[in-house]
């Protein structure tokens, strides 16, 4: 929490929280996922925060006012609508000065930072760039520290915490020592070496200690966040490491007292309060002193609205146009539930068009929360919500054939000398031939990451628990009968699929391949922890077609005949694919039906790749769906291409209720669509899991594009073209670089930085009861980081929830 009070002595422990409330908490790669950037100032308002973190912290969170401008004048924010937000804020009678204000008042946009003052003294008294003498040195040592498998050796010191490994280099080096001075030596291994004492070597006054730590750990966000995450899940790393953000920070400061002892000698150099003027001093400001209110950002706030809104509107006046919902149940050919991304929301629209189909939506891991082991893996990884503890493990075994092909380039042979320069005068120059022969013609490499190989097709899975078995850990193997339907009532009756099945229900999970994308995770399925999908539908599946399981669902309300199977399925969105897993198990009529779904399910796909094709710059849009598919699914294997595809690029909203509220809406694959139906849900129990999800999760992955396309340098990730993998945990420029945090700027380039639109319908004192009932789910509306409108499911009225009601 942003604290008032300027402290006058040193907390260790109560800084130390603050840092890790504030750093940027991004996982490592194997599971990237998108979240909220700002999510440190989520208990204030949101254009409170977005104020209070640009003042603090230098970040941008609006966009230009020439930008803004630029929209009023294309006709992207409605004049009406910025006049009507002009009129709710400041009334009739100040309507024409903020007008004017908006419009054509000059603004100094550039304001003082508070993060860094500290760290710059050191360059104007002693002129000398601490932080360059300290971070490649840093990162190197921690990255090698932290490597799960990248490095060529591993770090000498196993199974010691972070301080305890550079204690012992130390102590066991003979010639080469990682600091030079021998004060430093001295502090490290003879003494208790805390926080305070070294700060009073550097800065001298315990009133500026935390303000010190800050500028020092945001100067590296992205190591620092890093290390925090790691201190907190150290099970996000498969090779285990302890690693905590105190000695990251105890390691940090030696390293500037070595640096200051190696330029000018130890006694050279005095503490910062003692080389600051008096009006220096009086001029450094309190990272978190009360902030001053500046009419900018009023300025700022009222064209974000209008901008926000003139979106919003189009669509709510579309959706209060849905036609009277058919109540006589048609007799479908298939039922398809895919995962809520926006990216289904086109898929979903033409199986719809080519085939007489149902589709829903809901998270994709559909209910069913595991860790996953594949057959010969040492590790297993989480299948379901980040936040989402699992208890269950369900095992891969009898695999087919192995995925993963030999190839010398990727070995180690090839960067040791001898074997790289072998390889170099031999296979080197048909790598050349082959590298250009990339651009024509791509091909799969093993440098591809294919959804398609993180279970093998043809596996056996086991999902059921039999005979108390448990792993070492305590994890339970598979799922109890009961377990399995409690999950399946769970998930069928929250999408509202209770009877008239199909007899086929095909369970579409989703995942993505490429070649040149270090943020992999973050286009696989974000509801399984930024895997493909294709685990959790199997697992489904085969719960919803176990006789047992069908039996406690028939005394639970839910009908499903016994002519009916579910298939599952996982869609690679990024060559749009589907690969179908189990269909042995289907009848002989099923297997009929079965092959002509999948001419409707290619058709589907061919025209889907073909709409997406439109913001793809290479490819010409007008040809035959066909031939468009053809080059998307190239476009995916080409090393040259930064976008495989957009991603949740655009995404702008979230519908929760029946598909036929907004099936009558081209929504552009700009929402998010999670089935539900108010009337077997007149209490609110199933809504209140949906938007529980809702929120952190299409909420988290819509932040962290507005916030990465507004500030690419600090709150994204910058160009990618630069990036290098470190330690398979994150990315940096080169190799000497910071961690970097956020999105790429190839991942936002086309993206509208507005904010999520939920849309449920329901009656509002329904939910309005719903959010009030978690915490946590609440402050997301209430502090306005979500818009919640509810829509009226008979009289199609419009209620927005504002200032809790």
């Amino acid at each position: 929490m942003i604290s008032h009070v300027i402290p006058t002595t040193f907390d260790e422990t109560a800084t130390l929280h603050h840092l890790h409330h504030y750093l940027p908490r991004q996982n490592p790669l194997k599971d990237f996922i998108n979240d909220n950037i700002l999510a440190s100032f989520q208990e204030l308002s949101f254009h409170e925060a977005l104020e209070t973190a640009s003042t603090i912290f230098g970040y941008k969170t609006y966009l230009h006012l020439h930008e803004y401008r630029s929209l009023y004048k294309e006709g992207k924010i409605n004049p009406q609508i910025l006049q009507k937000k002009i009129r709710e804020s400041k009334g009739e009678n100040e309507l024409a000065v903020w007008q004017a204000r908006l419009l054509t008042t000059h603004y100094d946009t550039s304001w003082r930072n508070r993060l860094g003052q500290l760290h710059l003294i050191w360059t104007n008294t002693y002129h000398i760039n601490i932080e360059k003498q300290v971070h490649s040195f840093l990162f190197r040592f921690v990255g090698s520290y932290i490597d799960q498998g990248v490095a060529m050796g591993k770090f000498p010191i196993k199974n010691q915490s972070f301080l305890h490994a550079i204690k012992e280099l130390e102590t066991h080096s003979s010639f080469i020592h990682i600091f030079k001075s021998k004060r430093v030596r001295h502090l490290l291994l003879h003494t208790h070496c805390s926080l305070k004492s070294l700060l009073h070597l550097l800065v001298g006054n315990e009133a500026l200690y935390e303000q010190y730590l800050f500028d020092q750990q945001f100067a590296h966000a992205g190591w620092s966040g890093m290390a925090a995450v790691l201190e907190a899940h150290p099970e996000t790393l498969l090779d285990k490491r302890k690693i905590s953000l105190h000695d990251l920070i105890i390691f940090e400061l030696l390293l500037e007292i070595d640096a200051l002892d190696r330029k000018f000698g130890e006694s050279k150099w005095k503490p910062l309060w003692e080389t600051m003027s008096l009006k220096v001093r009086e001029n450094i400001t309190p990272m978190f002193a009360p902030i001053q209110k500046q009419e900018l950002f009023e300025v700022y706030r009222l064209w974000q609205e209008a901008y926000e809104w003139t979106l919003y509107d189009q669509v709510l006046c579309g959706l209060q146009l849905a036609p009277p919902q058919d109540k006589a149940p048609i007799k479908q050919d298939f039922q398809a539930i895919f995962c809520i991304d926006d990216r289904e929301c086109s898929l979903r629209r033409y199986v719809e068009k080519f085939g007489r189909t149902e589709t829903f939506g809901t998270a994709g891991f559909f209910g069913v929360e595991f860790y996953f082991q594949p057959e010969g893996g040492k590790f297993h990884t989480k299948s379901c919500p980040a936040p989402v503890t699992p208890k269950y493990l369900v095992k891969e075994t009898e695999i087919k054939k192995k995925h993963h092909k030999h190839d010398n380039h990727f070995g180690k042979q090839s960067q040791n000398i001898l074997g790289g320069w072998l390889i170099a005068q031999t296979t080197g120059f048909w790598s050349g031939i082959q590298l250009a022969w990339n651009i024509f013609k791509p091909s799969e490499t093993p440098a591809l990451v294919s959804s398609f190989r993180h279970m093998d097709k043809h596996s056996k899975l086991h999902f059921e628990h039999k005979h108390e078995e448990r792993t070492k850990d305590d994890l339970q193997i598979g799922f109890t009968i009961d377990e399995m339907a409690n999950r399946m009532e769970s998930l069928l009756k929250s999408i509202g699929l209770t009877k008239n099945f199909a007899d086929i229900v095909y369970f579409v999970s989703h995942g993505a391949s490429s070649v040149n994308n270090t943020y992999y995770a973050a286009y696989d399925c974000g509801a399984c922890c930024g895997r493909a999908g294709s685990v959790n539908a199997r697992v489904a599946v085969a719960m919803c077609n176990k006789l047992e399981v069908r039996e406690i669902l028939q005394e639970r309300g839910i009908e499903i005949p016994d002519t009916t199977q579910f298939v599952g399925a996982l869609h690679d969105t990024t060559r749009d694919e589907i690969i179908y897993y189990d269909t042995h198990i289907l009848t002989e009529i099923n297997q009929s039906y079965h092959t002509n779904h999948l001419k409707i399910f290619e058709k589907a796909l061919a025209y889907n790749a073909k709409e997406r094709s439109r913001r793809f710059l290479l490819i010409d849009s007008h040809q035959p769906a066909i031939e468009v598919h053809k080059q998307v699914k190239l476009r995916a294997l080409s090393l040259f291409e930064p976008r495989p595809e957009w991603d949740h690029a655009t995404n702008a909203m979230c519908i929760v209720g029946r598909r036929g509220t907004n099936k009558h809406l081209f929504l552009d694959r700009r929402s998010f669509l999670n089935s539900y139906d108010y009337a077997q849900d007149l209490d609110g129990k199933y809504l209140l899991g949906i938007l529980r999800a809702v929120a952190p999760v299409c909420g988290g992955i819509n932040l962290q594009y507005y916030f990465s396309k507004m500030d690419s340098h600090r709150l994204g990730a910058g160009s990618k073209l630069p990036h290098n993998v470190i330690g398979l945990v994150g990315v940096a420029n080169g190799i000497d670089g910071d961690l970097r945090t956020g999105l790429p700027k190839q991942a936002v380039d086309i993206h509208d930085p507005v904010r999520l639109l939920a849309v449920v319908e329901h009656y509002p004192e329904v939910v309005l009861q719903t959010i009030q009932k978690e915490p946590a789910t609440y402050e997301w509306f209430f502090n306005h980081w979500v818009h919640l409108v509810v829509i009226h499911p008979e009289t199609k009225a419009l209620h927005l929830f504002h200032e809790g009601e």
